[in-house]
């Protein structure tokens, strides 16, 4: 169980780091990869305003990812933080590696370590998002607007 502090850090270094990504969405060319349709709902909630491409079960990951190389300059990687989202991500930089569209990883990355192992698939984020923000008497526009937080008192 996480502390009230460690979950005010977490949630701060999330907002942190999802207004960068967010940000990231305003660069023309930028993709971001999710698994499916309930991932994509969950960043939009989020405030992610740039082009989200799934990855859906049963189509070639192959050609997803010739789809994608043919029309973004960037593509960020969010799949799950489970094996098949590990998997889907290593086989994606593997058909994305040798194209000119630049490939991100470090967003998931850096997610998985912030979230903590608390939120396993992207459907998740902002339902956690959400009852962090409350938890914390904050509001879930402190993500979804980009706002800067207060830092807590109990810091």
């Amino acid at each position: 169980m996480t502390s009230e502090h460690g979950t005010a850090t977490a949630f701060e270094e999330f907002v942190e780091l999802w207004g960068r990504l967010r940000s990231e969405s305003e660069r023309p060319g930028t993709v971001v990869v999710v698994e499916g349709e309930r991932d994509r709902r969950s960043v939009r909630r989020l405030g992610w305003s740039g082009e989200v491409a799934l990855v859906h079960r049963g189509a070639r990951l192959a050609g997803i990812a010739q789809a994608l190389a043919d029309r973004a300059r960037r593509v960020i990687v969010l799949t799950d933080w489970d094996s098949e989202g590990g998997q889907l991500a290593r086989r994606l930089r593997e058909f994305l590696e040798s194209d000119a569209a630049e490939l991100d990883l470090d967003y998931r990355r850096r997610l998985a370590r912030v979230l903590r192992g608390e939120v396993v698939h992207v459907e998740g984020l902002y339902g956690w998002a959400r009852r962090t923000a409350e938890k914390l008497g904050r509001s879930i526009d402190d993500v979804t607007d980009g706002a800067e937080l207060a830092r807590s008192p109990t810091e």
